[in-house]
């Protein structure tokens, strides 16, 4: 480079050797000279047009005896036909069509709670007592007096069968028998309101009320019931899709709380849109044999709403975009060592999904692209070839 600089300023002396400089271009100015001015651009204007020339020729030079050209470098990709599964990724909630509060159905005091926090439960087991205020003794009564009343109605019932006695005694008996049993039947309800019974069979997740507390219908609840062998998970799906999810879908359902993956199905897709975000709702059901997952637990879904065999599929970062919108890439066509030529060629693409894009049209199986350094190319450029070790990279 010292040598290149010492040539150029030996020949801005020749030249300016060549004519009387008339000074500095400040002296020149300051001295009002017309001729002075005049004659000091000429000679500038030389050595400039001098410098262009030398430099020229030296870049004619270097350019002979430099045998390291140096090209765009790029990474490619090799196109293969595969399977492409579109998904979409939405989050949703766990949820339980058994997962209760149970409250009091009697006013009165709490006396029993038959279970603990945990425990396992039967459809109908007695879970709390409530007292029942002495229920129980007026249910004996009318039961005694039920019996009385059946009995005298069966013996009447004979009698009016053999044509003894009057009508009127048979139909009161009757009365008299059905009322006492309407009024075993009511207070026989009331005393089973008392008891506390599963709605379902499940596991009690919280006792909410203590023994000994006064209980009403409609207060504070005794307990909740939860069964975990029953769950799902509902989610608000955008309406753009609604004709591509269905039930029976696929989906992979991620639970990050508790690092577990499940495969699904979708078991119901609702026929209502909801007009203030336009999505419906989904029901997709989920095994939980090891009961890991719980109500209100956080769901990513991923739902296979599109499949497409020998697709050709492609980086994203491969794609250039021009101002009118349409999409390229270069195609390798010609390649020589790790040199090779590149030539832009438009594509059409469909649908994208982790990192790659479908290409409905423009390329074919087994095409070479580049894959990075595509940016500044040009249709025709020359490229060297970054090797690579992954199999789909050349």
């Amino acid at each position: 480079m010292k040598k290149i600089i010492t040539l150029i300023l030996i020949f801005i002396l020749v030249v300016s050797c060549g004519k009387k400089d008339p000074g500095s271009v400040d002296a020149v100015i300051e001295s009002g000279n017309l001729e002075a001015m005049k004659a000091k651009k000429e000679l500038v204007l030389a050595s400039y047009d001098s410098i262009a020339a030398v430099l020229g020729k030296l870049d004619i030079a270097i350019t002979e005896k430099d045998t390291l050209k140096k090209f765009p470098l790029v990474t490619t990709y090799t196109l293969n036909d595969t399977l492409f599964n579109h998904f979409v990724d939405i989050q949703g909630d766990v949820e339980t069509s058994q997962n209760l509060l149970i409250y009091p159905e009697y006013q009165g005091v709490l006396t029993r709670v038959y279970v603990k926090e945990g425990d396992n439960v039967s459809k109908g087991q007695l879970l709390a007592k409530i007292d029942d205020g002495g229920l129980s003794n007026q249910l004996a009564q009318v039961e005694t007096q039920y019996q009385l009343a059946k009995t005298t109605f069966e013996r009447q019932e004979r009698l009016w069968n053999q044509k003894i006695g009057s009508e009127i005694q048979y139909l009161q008996a009757k009365a008299n028998m059905e009322a006492a049993q309407s009024q075993v039947n009511q207070i026989r309800s009331q005393v089973g309101r008392t008891n506390v019974r599963a709605p379902f069979s499940g596991e009690i997740d919280k006792v909410i009320t203590d023994q000994g507390q006064v209980v009403a219908p409609g207060s504070q609840a005794l307990m909740r019931i939860v069964n975990l062998s029953d769950m799902y998970v509902k989610a608000s799906v955008p309406e753009s899709y609604l004709g591509s999810i269905k039930k029976g879908t696929p989906v992979n359902v991620t639970f990050p709380a508790i690092n577990k993956k499940v495969e699904g199905k979708i078991r119901n897709v609702g026929n209502y849109i909801n007009p203030n975000n336009r999505t419906f709702e989904i029901e997709i059901d989920v095994p939980n044999k090891d009961r890991a997952i719980k109500p209100n637990l956080l769901a990513k879904l991923e739902i296979n709403d599109y499949s497409q065999e020998d697709a050709i599929l492609i980086p994203a970062n491969a794609i250039q975009e021009n101002s009118k919108g349409d999409k390229y890439v270069f195609v390798i066509s010609e390649k020589e060592g790790d040199e090779a030529k590149v030539t832009r060629t438009q594509i059409e693409t469909g649908k994208k999904y982790g990192g790659q894009v479908e290409v409905i049209s423009g390329l074919e199986s087994n095409a070479i692209i580049v894959k990075e350094g595509a940016l500044t190319l040009k249709d025709g450029a020359t490229v060297k070839i970054k090797q690579q070790t992954p199999t789909t990279q050349q």
